[in-house]
């Protein structure tokens, strides 16, 4: 099923990338380099706070900073796709088109 309106993730990427550029943080001396290897780790970091928030439970007991967390881990994905020149919904698009065709239950032994 194709996405019909991919202008969301345009919107959002070139709203990330305005931010950046007024940070600085595109400028090759910047402190903060946003270079594929730099971004990826922090797309990591981001995503491991996600999974701290769920440390010590099943539920996250604030869900204002879940969100928080989440949009970190999606700006520095969308920024990283971004610079790799991926086109980040036609991906999504291919890959639940690849999971579609996959079985798990059937294959666990």
């Amino acid at each position: 099923m194709p996405i019909e309106n991919n202008q969301d993730l345009r919107a959002l990427t070139q709203a990330m990338h305005e931010f950046v550029t007024n940070k600085g943080w595109y400028n090759p001396t910047s402190k903060r380099v946003q270079s594929p290897r730099s971004l990826a780790i922090s797309l990591s970091i981001e995503a491991t706070e996600v999974l701290e928030l769920f440390q010590w439970g099943e539920e996250v007991h604030n869900a204002q900073e879940l969100a928080s967390e989440l949009a970190d881990v999606m700006l520095y994905l969308l920024q990283l796709a971004s610079i790799m020149e991926i086109d980040l919904g036609q991906a999504v698009e291919e890959k639940l088109a690849i999971n579609a065709k996959r079985t798990w239950d059937e294959d666990s032994p």
